[in-house]
């Protein structure tokens, strides 16, 4: 937070010019209404003196009225930016985490900490930490005027002052578990609410309403029991009947030194509006004091999230270059930190091949692919991308050329075109509708009333799963990769639609490196390479033909589809599953 106020050094100064000019009003009104009481009082007043006095009391409110408009248009300035600053050095320091960190995250958390934890941050700076700077410099100004005045006078204030400090303390180490508190339980109410609501369809279908509504009832009575508890260490705050036992105390003091002439009545009527102003800071304190410790236990939140370590560093000078498609993997084992995934995995893959991944669910078919882009890093091992180890890559070059198209596709809350063009370097309408084409996707969208204009909601809930998938991969299509991953991305399209499909990757196929997991033996039978999977281990590699005369596991495979299928079965384009 220094870091990033110091960003803004101007408008700190400004700040700190008009807190000063600004809180110097109080003490400075009190003095000359004493100085004019005593003038007043005085047999014969000069109306000169007292004129003085008027424009005196009338240029200190006005200067300090203007330096309190400046101070304050700084703070607001400062507590926005800040807030600004923070949630994109936040949503930064997000996008920069790996896919293990995320997989570790609630959504609605994350969402709490980006929204809500960064709004708190504002409100202490602005008006927490602005109204504390306030206070100080009103104590500190009114101690200086009552030595003015008469350093005896300094008895009731100055216990005040200590005691204040006391009561301010202990007030703030009671507030500020709770304040933590309250934060973690509203940022675990938003996740359970984003988790209920991205899975509704799941809820609905399983008639689970009233005991999720169940749930987010009793998250919601425990942050409201947190802001009770609040509420009551608020209500013992004592500073206030702390001011009201000085202030008697002042005025009695006061009193005692008039009667014996000590002070003027003039000294006694500045020193009693003196006392007063210390009623704004020991009124602002349980509202202020609240704000910055609902600020720091948001901070620390944020901060929690910033400085995690994630699983990916990357090189600051890494390398970049046109990638020609060469993959490459060296006894490479990988694990989500349990038992590993894949164990001593090695296979060659040359440039422009294409390469056909099958075994059975859970063999890690997916969890390879994932390697080659650097989703996640190995166990142990290397994975190389013409010669180049992954991680001495820039995470920008290797994976702006290498484009995935998976079995469960993700598209964004926006136009259809959007979609399309999310990765591409080319967005023109032109190259936009062409890669929809070869994808097998324009004559559904034309479909719709907006064309390609139009707004597909989130998650493309409003598309079909074959409609889908042909917008990924028309989105792949216009990023034109070396090489390209399908992750069974034909399985929820009809025979007919995956036939001019399997047309367009044929086509972006050549000249590009392809890794293709699949269920389907029309597409298996045209890859270079079968790399079969058993249990995260390379059970064998070969051709298609190959594999059926030598590997019992892949005869087996696809026997269990079709039992009288002949080494050299005739080219049929009919499904038949591989895992």
């Amino acid at each position: 937070m220094v870091s990033h106020l110091a960003r803004y050094p101007r408008h700190l100064t400004v700040l700190a010019l008009g807190t000063l000019v600004a809180n110097a009003r109080n003490a400075g009104l009190a003095l000359l209404t004493g100085v004019a009481f005593d003038e007043v009082l005085r047999g014969e007043p000069d109306r000169g003196r007292l004129l003085t006095i008027a424009f005196g009391l009338l240029a200190t409110v006005l200067i300090a009225n203007g330096a309190d408009l400046a101070g304050q248009f700084s703070a607001e300035v400062l507590g926005k930016r800040l807030e600004r600053d923070a949630r994109e050095e936040l949503y930064a320091s997000l996008l920069g985490k790996s896919q293990t960190f995320h997989n570790r995250q609630r959504v609605g958390d994350i969402m709490a900490r980006a929204t809500n934890d960064v709004r708190q941050i504002n409100s202490m700076v602005v008006p927490g930490l602005a109204l504390i700077a306030d206070s100080i410099v009103t104590v500190a100004a009114t101690l200086a005027a009552v030595a003015l005045v008469d350093a005896r006078l300094l008895l009731a204030p100055g216990l005040f002052v200590a005691a204040f400090l006391v009561a301010l303390r202990a007030y703030s180490r009671e507030l500020a578990p709770v304040a933590g508190a309250m934060r973690e339980q509203f940022g675990a109410t938003n996740a359970g609410l984003a988790e209920v609501v991205g899975g509704i369809e799941v809820v609905k279908s399983a008639a689970q309403e009233t005991q999720e509504e169940r749930k987010f009832a009793t998250n919601a009575r425990r942050f409201r029991d947190l802001a009770v508890k609040n509420g009551r260490i608020q209500a013992r705050y004592l500073p206030l009947l702390l001011l009201a036992v000085a202030a008697a105390g002042a005025f009695l003091h006061g009193a005692w030194l008039l009667e014996r002439g000590g002070i003027s009545v003039g000294d006694l009527t500045a020193y009693v509006g003196l006392m007063g102003a210390l009623r704004v800071p020991a009124g602002l304190s349980i509202w202020t004091v609240n704000l910055v410790q609902m600020g720091l236990a948001a901070s620390r939140r944020i901060l929690a999230l910033l400085a995690e370590e994630t699983e990916l560093d990357e090189t600051a000078a890494g390398h970049r270059a046109p990638i020609r498609g060469e993959i490459a993997f060296e006894h490479v084992t990988f694990g989500y930190g349990g038992e590993p995934i894949l164990r001593d995995v090695s296979f060659h893959v040359p440039a422009g091949a294409t390469v056909a991944i099958v075994g059975q669910t859970g063999a890690g078919k997916s969890s390879l692919t994932k390697l080659v882009n650097r989703t996640y890093d190995v166990s142990a091992g290397r994975v190389l991308v013409d010669g180049v180890d992954v991680p001495e890559w820039s995470l920008d070059a290797l994976r702006s050329q290498v484009a995935t198209i998976e079995q469960d596709v993700f598209l964004f809350s926006r136009s259809v075109a959007a979609n399309i063009a999310f990765a591409g370097d080319e967005t023109s309408p032109g190259a936009i509708e062409r890669a929809a084409r070869d994808a097998q996707a324009d004559g559904f969208i034309r479909g719709f009333k907006d064309g390609y204009a139009t707004e597909i909601g989130e998650r493309g809930v409003t598309l079909s799963g074959g409609q889908r998938q042909r917008l990924a991969i028309a989105r792949a299509l216009l990023t034109d990769p070396p090489i390209l991953i399908l992750d069974d991305a034909t399985s929820a399209v009809d025979s007919a639609t995956e036939d001019k499909i399997q047309l367009a990757i044929r086509r972006i196929q050549e000249g590009r490196t392809t890794l293709l997991i699949t269920h389907r033996l029309s597409q298996i039978r045209w890859a270079d390479m079968v790399l079969v999977l058993h249990q995260g281990a390379l059970l064998d590699q070969g051709t298609h033909e190959e594999l059926l005369g030598r590997c019992d596991l892949y005869r087996r495979i696809f026997s269990r589809y079709e039992p009288a299928l002949p080494v050299a079965a005739a080219e049929r384009p009919e499904p038949v599953a591989a895992g």
